[in-house]
């Protein structure tokens, strides 16, 4: 599916970490993908959100690797992006990854992501794990079916 299709009628779109750090990191295969999203964002023709999940996972690798210029940047770019919201993570977001996890039997991670992607009033989640497709309550957008 061509990217201005998978956007279209989504006015908030939930970034999972893998497509956040294709972009930031300028992912050989995925950069070109992507970046036509963060464009959209910044823009401001796309609201992005963004949870602490997805700035824990994006941080994991720069902190291993002393990285702290690439920290910053998944930082500015998921804290404090360009018509992004940085939505947090509390009970009613707790529960319904609870019964997202107990219907579709995703991580608790994943069920997290959906939760806020959910609460927030998300359309479309973009990632790149194709498992999470059998999830139904809004439109998954899997990066590596994405076409230009």
């Amino acid at each position: 599916m061509k990217i201005s299709e998978a956007l279209r009628d989504i006015t908030h779109l939930f970034l999972d970490t893998a497509p956040v750090i294709y972009f930031v990191e300028k992912h050989p295969t995925y950069f070109d993908l992507v970046a036509p999203v963060f464009y959209r964002i910044d823009a401001d023709l796309l609201v992005a959100v963004t949870s602490p999940v997805t700035l824990a996972e994006c941080l994991v690798m720069p902190y291993r690797l002393g990285l702290a210029k690439l920290q910053q940047d998944f930082v500015d770019l998921i804290v404090y992006g360009q018509s992004t919201i940085f939505a947090s993570i509390d009970q009613d977001v707790a529960r319904q990854a609870a019964e997202l996890r107990a219907t579709y039997n995703i991580t608790l991670a994943d069920a997290l992501q959906i939760a806020v992607a959910l609460e927030m009033g998300c359309e479309a989640f973009l990632t790149n794990d194709g498992a999470l497709e059998r999830v139904k309550e809004l439109r998954v957008l899997v990066v590596e079916k994405l076409e230009l």
